[in-house]
């Protein structure tokens, strides 16, 4: 459509908005994408309800995207680097790529459905902290207002319902995970309460759902699952993907939040709020980037232990036992993790990989690589020193001679129990196994000793006849019994 001078008015709902007069140019897609001839900076203001005043500033510079040349010259391309190292799974518009060439604002929400975040969280974590390094914005939006309905996704059944205080505290840990992680001063935290618990449901349906499909919204992945399912899903559930939607509209229209991240699972809750953010905003320039799922070689999730959850908080899972986690991973997963979970070069890691098929190659050398890479950026360097302290003075045989503090270092994380003085002293190590719980007969505690796999505070015992002296017992207070390298049990000293 040619034309020396067009004039386009927007409308919504009852108001008529201003109009925009464009010389020498056809009538612009969005108002994000105008291409202005000059330098003269131009102020679009839009008439929307006052929820949705919005005002795009914009010049030339900002306005028409960077050539192949500049982009290359400022900063790395995120969107590459993710899809190099196996983060990326989807995107809503391939445009992101050339979008990244300028600095971007880009969130991950976190329900604070527990105290501290979990193994499935960090891809999360991982791919803002790859924003961060390659020159944008992190932003962390807890979901205060939305863990009080529940995210359906991925999930059989409705999430239990979390009272005010525990919301409180589940924030308030959450946010000290995150801000360890990042650095208070790398990400911007916000809780999405703050604005939804001024807003009236009769508001939320007039402004925000007249412009969602109840059909767009039944065909979203995780709505069909769980109404295929014998639980089927509450109207709270479903309206869980418009909460989220909302979420990005708001970020969008009041900070200039561009980009939205999430696990593969989030894809319908993602593309929500950018179809939001075109039929109300009526602007294109919103992005959802989705990075696949944690799982192993076998297609099962990965950062589930046997004890539950793998915690990111030093309070709910210690780092020598978060460490031990990473040690154990199979050679058939070791290279992915490699490349997913740690921030290392890719040519470092190929080489690695070629490591593992040569002659001499010292089992679960990468596995100790991820270990301590993982540890450190959850951690931080303490934390690594401690868990390999922990590591190297808690195998059995090591040379490296013990202490109370070390021990206590793994209480929360190995069984114990406490015995009187009287109890333990002169008490053959046989029964002080049986007796600590290490095993259910001394029968099997004997058979162990001649597998030359018992150990007293990491020292092999090699005599059925051996028994507990007060030289055993390590600073007075404790006893550290070993049934191999993994099964162990502290003995406290009452």
């Amino acid at each position: 459509m040619a034309s020396s001078v067009v004039s386009r008015a927007f409308t919504h709902s009852h108001r008529t908005l201003s109009f925009f007069t464009f010389k020498n140019s056809p009538p612009p897609p969005s108002a994000t994408s105008l291409l202005f001839s000059n330098t003269t900076t131009t102020t679009l203001k839009i008439n929307y309800p006052k929820r949705f005043l919005v005002s795009f500033t914009s010049t030339q510079n900002d306005a028409v995207p960077s050539s192949p040349q500049s982009q290359s010259s400022q900063r790395p391309n995120v969107v590459n680097i993710l899809e190099e190292r196996g983060l990326l799974e989807s995107l809503t518009s391939d445009n992101l790529r050339l979008a990244c060439s300028d600095p971007l604002k880009v969130y991950c929400g976190f329900d604070p459905t527990a105290q501290s975040l979990h193994l499935g969280n960090l891809l999360g974590i991982i791919v803002l902290s790859w924003f961060q390094k390659c020159g944008h914005q992190a932003v962390a939006l807890i979901g205060g207002a939305t863990a009080r309905v529940g995210d359906p996704s991925g999930k059989s059944l409705e999430r239990p319902e979390l009272d005010p205080e525990t919301l409180l505290i589940n924030t308030k840990g959450i946010t000290q995970t995150i801000t360890r992680i990042l650095g208070s001063n790398g990400v911007l935290v916000l809780n999405n309460y703050d604005w939804w618990k001024e807003f009236r449901l009769l508001d939320f349906l007039k402004e925000v759902g007249r412009f969602a499909r109840v059909g767009t919204m039944m065909g979203k992945e995780s709505v069909k699952k769980r109404l295929e399912s014998d639980q089927g899903m509450s109207y709270t559930e479903f309206t869980y993907q418009l909460l989220q939607g909302y979420d990005f509209l708001y970020l969008f229209d009041k900070m200039r939040v561009s980009v939205q991240i999430g696990g593969s699972d989030q894809w319908g809750n993602i593309t929500a709020g950018t179809e939001l953010i075109r039929k109300i905003l009526q602007v294109e320039g919103a992005y959802g980037l989705t990075f696949p799922l944690l799982l192993k070689s076998d297609g099962t999730k990965f950062g589930k232990s046997e004890d539950g959850a793998v915690w990111l908080s030093p309070e709910m899972l210690s780092p020598y036992k978060f460490y031990q986690y990473f040690f154990s991973v199979p050679d058939t997963d070791v290279v992915r993790f490699l490349k997913i979970l740690t921030f290392l070069d890719m040519e470092e890691i190929m080489e690695l990989e070629r490591d593992m098929k040569r002659p001499g190659y010292v089992p679960n050398t990468n596995q100790r690589r991820l270990a301590e890479e993982v540890t450190r950026f959850v951690h931080g360097e303490e934390g690594l020193i401690e868990a390999l302290k922990a590591t190297e003075a808690l195998r059995p045989g090591a040379e490296t001679k013990l202490d109370w503090k070390t021990i206590e270092g793994i209480a929360e994380d190995v069984p114990c129990c406490s015995l009187a003085y009287d109890q333990v002293i002169n008490l053959s190590v046989v029964d002080l196994c049986v007796s600590s719980g290490l095993f259910e007969s001394k029968s099997a505690a004997r058979r162990l000793l001649k597998q030359g796999g018992l150990y007293l505070n990491n020292s092999r015992v090699d005599s059925e006849s051996k028994r507990v002296g007060d030289e055993d017992i390590v600073d007075g207070k404790v006893l550290l019994l070993s049934a191999g390298k993994k099964n162990k049990v502290i003995v406290r000293i009452a």
